[in-house]
């Protein structure tokens, strides 16, 4: 709870950070219509009976992925986001660049170009399915340009809700070590990408030992200079930590692009490296049955974004997946078109 005597001052505090998330909203959606004015994707068959949901259903389940962030930040959950400097120059450069990108997006999509991204991947570490041009995005996950861009083509494709969607994972993850001392937590953010999550763990948890994970040396570099955190490059189907190491690790938009085979592996790992009593916060995408109003969004987007493993992501039971790992499944949240939850570790294990 907020004291007294601060309250005016957080007021303010609110009210500024709820201009700019409004600011944000309006810009990434004008960015993500600019992009598909310019394209003009063709309509695609989509094999689904399902009927379109109702923009009003739509809006508001939009909108409540924001009221939920405030309401946690208000609670003193967590602090606000940290996205003035995008806010004030950034996003201009970012969009210019993500408008530049998109033609070249849609053309590969026209002609189903999803592994051009091999000819970039000249190692042997990277797994097959993970050398793909993923949302048909130019570099997949491999190059310079791809780390820079992909938070401006996630934020445009979700009218700038992304780093507040995700954040319901932040939230399932501060209720699950609420109480503990901070000092003496180790967290890790598996397979962190650019680091817009990671960075929002560090100012959530400031005296915890936080740090991130993921394959591409790209995005690595890129988390480093968003986060500025401890930063390791490595697979996730062989986590470079000992049994039992740690107290809360994260996960956040991977399963949906994994291949089935190699989800319940990288669960138990999850599971492996966890201290018992320790926490997992999952987040990724929805499923169907979620949210049924918004369910034919999620049949049309693999046929827009090449995401070949999300349709049977989203007939997969994650709690199923993740207790058969040896987790116990405690919360759950969701907004939008995101869902988090978070799982514990048996304190016998």
């Amino acid at each position: 709870m907020v004291p007294a005597r601060s309250r005016p001052a957080f007021r303010a505090s609110m009210l500024a950070q709820s201009a700019r998330s409004a600011l944000k909203a309006v810009w990434w959606t004008a960015a993500g219509s600019a992009a598909r004015v310019m394209i003009a994707p063709k309509a695609e068959p989509v094999a689904t009976d399902r009927p379109k949901p109702a923009l009003a259903k739509v809006r508001r389940a939009y909108l409540e992925a924001f009221a939920k962030d405030a309401r946690d930040i208000a609670a003193g959950l967590y602090p606000a986001m940290n996205d003035r400097a995008t806010a004030r120059g950034q996003a201009i450069a970012q969009t210019a660049d993500f408008l530049q990108d998109a033609r070249q997006v849609e053309a590969r999509r026209r002609r189903g170009g999803s592994t051009e991204a091999r000819d970039l991947a000249n190692s042997p570490a990277y797994p097959t399915y993970y050398k793909q041009n993923f949302h048909f995005q130019s570099g997949g996950w491999f190059t310079p340009d791809s780390a820079r861009r992909y938070d401006a083509q996630v934020e445009a494709l979700f009218s700038g809700a992304a780093a507040a969607m995700r954040r319901r994972a932040l939230s399932v993850l501060m209720q699950g070590v609420k109480g503990q001392d901070q000092r003496g937590l180790k967290v890790v953010d598996l397979a962190c990408g650019t680091g817009g999550f990671l960075r929002d763990l560090m100012a959530a948890l400031p005296r915890a030992q936080v740090s991130g994970l993921d394959l591409s040396p790209a995005y690595v570099q890129q988390a480093r200079v968003v986060a500025g955190a401890s930063l390791v490059q490595a697979n996730m189907e062989s986590l470079p930590y000992a049994n039992g190491s740690l107290d809360a690790v994260t996960c956040i938009y991977l399963f949906h692009e994994l291949p089935p085979r190699l989800r319940p592996l990288i669960a138990r790992e999850m599971a492996r490296v966890l201290k018992p009593g320790g926490v997992l916060a999952f987040g990724d995408s929805i499923q169907p049955q979620d949210a049924p109003d918004l369910a034919r969004l999620l049949d049309v987007f693999p046929a827009f974004f090449h995401e070949p493993y999300y349709l049977s992501y989203a007939q997969t039971d994650l709690v199923a997946l993740f207790e058969a790992a040896g987790l116990e499944h405690v919360l759950s949240d969701q907004a939008f078109l995101t869902k988090a939850l978070l799982f514990r570790k048996s304190a016998q294990s």
